[in-house]
């Protein structure tokens, strides 16, 4: 497997240019119809994560690779995808119209103290494909039409607008039915990277001080899963490009941020519940991971 998709590998392979905001600190948001996307120097998309979040309203004939599964795709489809799994689509018709919109976890937690997380179609094991009719596909298209139009304006307020449009798409969608036509695995790699990310998001998010984080190393998230710790390593690895080490210490700190963010926690409690034994130890670990101290990001 390729290693994950960044938004910069995004914007290169798809519209070959760099937007100024790609590093702001609110997070990340784009918008865009699939026509003005297609062309003759297009690339294939491969079977890989994204670093972003990504919603679809496709229409056509299609079929989507995501983790263990393959679903066909035929009409207007409204889809749902996570950082957390892989995905790619084979098309298989020419006529493809529609729209989606990229963004980041933090374009949410800017506002949210859950992000995305309340939200089942972005979750491990969710069915992140719903089948619209005429009538849901004219709804949900005209919620993309306004994110296309919000995000042209000069106005102080169009992100925190955009957010709801982003949120009014997921509750429309979950009004409605997944569909789902499933017809082979890709492969078991693909299942236990899928089962150790469930674990891994169960513990979150983190609601009171009290609350700890207990799945902290590959060999505890292995021994739950009653396998060789190499065979876990080997698996996530090979399904995602990056170690179970690594994914445990992004879960870590996306959490970090989170209440940091928006708690009045101390920071020693912070720490406590995320697993650290001393403040020290935490502070480490976050400046290690962001170039500044817990006490820096918070104060920003």
């Amino acid at each position: 497997m390729s290693k994950a998709e960044t938004l910069e590998d995004f914007y290169q392979r798809k519209v070959n240019w760099l937007p100024n905001n790609l590093q702001q600190s609110i997070g990340h948001f784009n918008v865009f119809r699939i026509e003005d996307c297609i062309g003759p120097n297009a690339k294939q998309v491969t079977y890989s994560r994204r670093t972003f979040y990504k919603i679809s309203l496709m229409r056509g004939d299609n079929i989507i690779h995501y983790a263990d599964k393959s679903i066909t795709l035929s009409g207007s489809t409204l889809m749902f995808f996570s950082p957390m799994v892989p995905y790619t689509f084979e098309h298989m018709s020419d006529d493809r119209t529609g729209f989606f919109c990229i963004f980041t976890e933090e374009f949410f937690l800017e506002k949210f103290r859950t992000g995305l997380s309340e939200f089942p179609m972005f979750g491990i094991n969710a069915k992140p494909v719903y089948a619209l009719n005429e009538e849901q596909d004219a709804y949900v298209t005209g919620l993309f039409q306004k994110m296309l139009t919000e995000i042209n304006t000069e106005y102080a307020f169009k992100y925190d607008l955009i957010r709801n449009y982003v949120t009014e798409l997921a509750y429309y969608a979950l009004k409605t039915e997944p569909s789902e036509n499933v017809y082979k695995h890709v492969d078991a790699k693909s299942r236990i990277t899928s089962v150790f990310t469930e674990l891994l998001e169960r513990q979150f998010p983190i609601e009171t001080p009290s609350q700890r984080f207990a799945l902290r190393s590959a060999n505890d998230f292995a021994q739950r899963l009653s396998v060789h710790v190499n065979h876990l390593n080997r698996a996530i690895r090979e399904t995602t490009g990056k170690t179970t080490t690594d994914h445990i210490a992004d879960r870590l700190l996306s959490e970090a941020k989170s209440l940091l963010r928006h708690t009045d926690w101390n920071i020693s409690e912070i720490g406590y519940c995320l697993g650290f034994e001393e403040p020290t130890h935490f502070n480490n670990f976050f400046k290690k991971q962001t170039q500044q101290t817990p006490s820096s990001f918070r104060n920003v």
